[in-house]
């Protein structure tokens, strides 16, 4: 273990990501499924700011219930939602939320939300100015919901310019199917919990696609140097590209993810639930959900489905079919030493070996004998040379 985890601190791992696709296209599925049921199922608790409506805040004196908030609503004649809540100073407190109607309905309301809370003047009567009230018209919320919908559009728009230019595109198919997941995997964890959908939390969304695009880069750039190497005579695939380049980041997005993850956690759990600062709940909890799953999908998500759409491209299947017809090495050399010596020709040339007759035996234990004769001439016949003149002896004078 102590080994694996200096081998992943060195980026020395050897992970077969993209071989395991199928296992992580799977578990995203699951995700996205259940997230999506809950979408349908549950549906989201938008705040105030998108439905619209009144919102009536009380201070509790008493050991009021939700039940008696509950009949407090009945006895005006309106519909809404009771949420009981303790302050940072410690003090009970009842929030009381109801849709858009008229001034005397809500004045009759809050005179009933002060009763149940136990808010009495001198004389036994109903205080009135204890309860805060605020009214959001149903068109301000849809004009924040619409903003927020189109700063989503124009965000992946430049995105996907952003990653074609610097990339490629199938790097920006990745990268989109990476935002798409969190996006999807966030909105269902809020709809499973059901915590409020606020404006904070649309900004904590925004920052979270920010976030998860950061490491996606991250990840794509360095398979960008890698695959530099690969020409028409390498026998490595793309997708071993990736997954080298993956486990070359796999510690760097890890450190990444903790020192995010940490400030966030101490921000929601400490400012949160033991402090009660109630208004960085929305924020804090979508950057915390957003922070592991934009880690998840930046490994298990964009890398895989990029090499799976480069591996169509006709020149990196070529460099697959090379790379999975290869001979190791090991059986190579043990194929050349089986391979016999090429026998050397004869030192006397013109001269060749002929076998003993066929009536002559060899003696026993020994092989048979052989004669050596010369070898037939090759080529055209010489012509003969003329007969050489003999000089006679010079007489001397």
């Amino acid at each position: 273990m102590i080994g694996g985890l200096k081998r992943l601190i060195r980026g020395e791992t050897d992970v077969d990501f993209v071989g395991r696709a199928r296992t992580w296209a799977i578990v995203s599925g699951l995700v996205i499924l259940i997230s999506l049921l809950a979408i349908l199922i549950r549906q989201f608790n938008f705040s105030l700011e998108f439905e619209g409506g009144s919102a009536l805040t009380v201070p509790i004196e008493t050991d009021a219930d939700v039940a008696r908030f509950n009949d407090a609503l009945g006895e005006a004649g309106v519909e809404g939602t009771v949420q009981l809540r303790t302050t940072p100073g410690g003090e009970r407190e009842a929030l009381v939320r109801t849709k858009e109607t008229d001034e005397v309905v809500l004045a009759r309301l809050q005179r009933e939300v002060a009763g149940a809370g136990g808010q009495l003047t001198p004389s036994g009567e109903p205080d009135i100015n204890a309860v805060s009230r605020t009214t959001i018209g149903p068109s301000w919320g849809a004009q924040i919901t619409n903003k927020a919908v189109r700063g989503l559009i124009v965000f992946l728009v430049l995105v996907s310019l952003y990653i074609s230019v610097r990339f490629e595109p199938k790097m920006a198919v990745g990268a989109l199917a990476a935002l798409a997941h969190d996006l999807i995997a966030t909105a269902g964890i809020y709809a499973i919990v059901g915590f409020e959908v606020s404006p904070a939390t649309v900004i904590a969304l925004l920052t979270l696609m920010g976030y998860s695009l950061y490491d996606t880069v991250v990840v794509f750039d360095r398979v960008n140097e890698n695959q530099a190497v690969l020409t028409s005579s390498s026998r490595t695939t793309y997708s071993e590209v990736v997954n080298r380049s993956l486990n070359e980041v796999l510690m760097r997005s890890i450190n990444t993810s903790i020192s995010t993850v940490l400030p966030i956690a101490g921000l929601l759990f400490v400012g949160v639930f033991l402090f009660g600062a109630v208004t960085l709940k929305d924020l804090a909890l979508a950057m915390f959900v957003g922070s592991i799953v934009g880690t998840y999908s930046s490994i298990f998500v964009a890398a895989p489905i990029l090499a799976k759409l480069k591996e169509r491209e006709p020149q990196y299947q070529a460099l697959r079919r090379r790379a999975e017809g290869k001979v190791p090495a090991a059986a190579g050399a043990r194929t050349r030493r089986a391979t016999p010596p090429k026998p050397e020709p004869d030192k006397d040339e013109g001269v060749r070996s002929e076998a003993a007759p066929a009536g002559e035996a060899a003696p026993a234990g020994q092989a048979a004998p052989s004669r050596r004769v010369p070898a037939a001439p090759t080529g055209p016949p010489r012509p003969p040379r003329p007969p050489r003149k003999r000089r006679g002896k010079r007489k001397r004078r």
